[in-house]
């Protein structure tokens, strides 16, 4: 395993407060920065805005501000609420910041010198939503409306910067077809293939009649636009194009950039174009997850469906914020579209407390009941003890083969099918009847041994996901997670002899609101 690991998430337009959408990707990016640090990797975790471009311009004139001030409205929103639901990410890169800023100016000057960047002229068709030039085919296609927003296209004709993207694309294109771990899921990568084999073309960098951006350094009157600024974050938020680049030779490349799908392209094609250019290694994995829907339909703030902040908040104040966390990852495969129900929220919800929530409450229970509250050892085990604690030992192994491959929707079900097993193995052995029978004590010890044990790696398995409710459970079986790793953890459960603390709920009964 390497000694570092670097995550990223999308930097986020700040024309709005933070929805599902990003909370989603935030979220999911912020379990592998969990897992990863708990394997005892130096794990670096990237999250920001992207504040330039259009959409800020005409968002803020709409509300009669400048630009900056609807930036930093926004990004005061954004940065608290990831406070509030505890995200550990390492840095918050700005686009407005000077850091970010004069490194962009660096990569050009680079690009420049590398004959990357040439002065010529664009007409065409243009999707403000998605900061992306669209062909005449393309738009006619879509009946010259944005794919994504369904919003119209807008003509657009200036002289503009061009990257030399057609150099590259044979490169790229032999890159992805040799690497298939760099896009993630396999679907998406087909995509991205048959996308360039249609034909791709240079790619404008630049506007002269924009004037909220980054000034091009050899020709102050453009400033650059969108995806050379914006993609160039993962790297000058390591110190790339500065004076100080030790962080960037520490962590880059990037172990994986988590993305919507909708960004795909440009992550999996102008970005790594533009890393060739500069002769830098490309990340090892682009993901792009899917989207949300609501009840079965497109989130719309008119139907009612729309999972803004107040509503995440409603959900975290009635639920908690882990049970939030599994959900998100548990309702479908990772890279798959999703779909938000309350009632598949409430399913969500009742699985951890009915399931991982009551194995633990019987187990603390049954030994406070059976052996005053002291774990007992083990004594000579039986076919279904052995077979329990087999599939625990199993848990870990499973857990870094699905964290490896990104499979956040099994990460989170294996540990929970753990925790059903051992409900379903005191229902086998049938401690109280145990109990009844003196010449059952040592076998008795055994059963409450194993389920100790059981819960315990269940429980550590699911800190990454859960990482209040799993750290609340597992202080209960006298187990401090502080400081340590997951190794460490799996191999030090509660030993006999522990005074175990008095049973408490970890997911407690809940009304939940209309």
């Amino acid at each position: 395993m390497n000694k570092t690991f670097y995550i990223t998430t999308p930097i986020y337009y700040p024309n709005g407060e933070p929805h599902l959408g990003h909370a989603y990707t935030t979220i999911a990016s912020d379990v592998l920065a969990r897992y990863h640090r708990l394997t005892g990797q130096e794990t670096f975790f990237l999250t920001g805005t992207d504040e330039h471009g259009i959409k800020m311009v005409k968002t803020a004139a709409a509300q009669n501000i400048e630009p900056r001030a609807l930036a930093d409205q926004m990004v005061a929103a954004f940065l608290n609420f990831w406070k509030e639901i505890g995200i550990t990410n390492d840095d918050f890169i700005r686009t407005t910041q000077d850091r970010h800023k004069s490194a962009v100016q660096e990569i050009v000057r680079r690009l420049v010198a590398s004959d990357d960047i040439y002065l010529g002229s664009y007409e065409g068709w243009y999707d403000e939503g998605q900061e992306e030039f669209v062909t005449e085919t393309e738009a006619k296609a879509s009946e010259f409306k944005s794919v994504v927003s369904g919003r119209p296209l807008t003509r657009f004709s200036e002289k503009s910067y061009f990257f030399r993207l057609k150099k590259y694309i044979p490169r790229v294109q032999a890159y992805i077809e040799s690497n298939p771990d760099f896009i993630q899921p396999a679907a998406r990568r087909n995509e991205v293939l048959s996308k360039i084999k249609q034909g791709v073309e240079d790619l404008s960098i630049s506007r002269a009649t924009l004037k909220w951006g980054i000034p091009l350094p050899h020709d102050p009157e453009h400033v650059v636009y969108v995806w050379i600024d914006a993609l160039s974050n993962y790297i000058t938020a390591l110190g790339y194009g500065s004076g100080d680049e030790s962080l960037f030779k520490k962590f880059w490349p990037a172990d994986v950039h988590v993305i919507g799908k909708e960004i795909l392209w440009f992550h999996t094609v102008y970005w790594p174009a533009m890393l060739f250019s500069l002769n830098l290694p490309l990340p090892k994995t682009v993901f792009a997850h899917g989207w949300w829907t609501s009840g079965g339909r497109k989130m719309s703030k008119s139907l009612g469906n729309y999972i803004d902040l107040t509503k995440l908040r409603e959900v975290i104040g009635t639920y908690s914020l882990d049970s939030l966390r599994y959900y998100l990852l548990r309702a479908a495969p990772f890279g798959s579209d999703l779909d938000w129900t309350d009632g598949d929220f409430a399913k969500s919800f009742n699985e951890l407390k009915n399931v991982v929530g009551n194995c633990l409450n019987r187990t603390i229970k049954m030994v406070h009941l059976y052996r005053d509250g002291i774990l007992p050892a083990a004594g000579e085990l039986e076919s279904i003890d052995r077979d329990l604690l087999a599939q625990g030992e199993r848990l870990g192994p499973e857990l870094a083969d699905a964290y490896a491959r990104i499979d956040l929707q099994k990460c989170a079900e294996l540990p929970v099918q753990l925790a059903r097993l051992t409900n379903g193995y005191i229902d086998a052995t049938e401690p109280f009847k145990l109990k009844k029978d003196a010449s059952q004590a040592a076998r008795l010890n055994t059963v409450l041994s194993t389920c100790a044990v059981s819960i315990h790696r269940c429980l550590v398995g699911l800190l990454p996901i859960l990482p209040e409710k799993a750290a609340v459970g597992l202080a209960q079986l006298q187990v401090d997670v502080a400081g340590k790793t997951l190794d460490w953890l799996y191999g030090n459960p509660p030993a006999a002899g522990t005074k175990l603390a008095e049973p408490t709920p970890v997911f407690p009964n809940v009304v939940a609101t209309k």
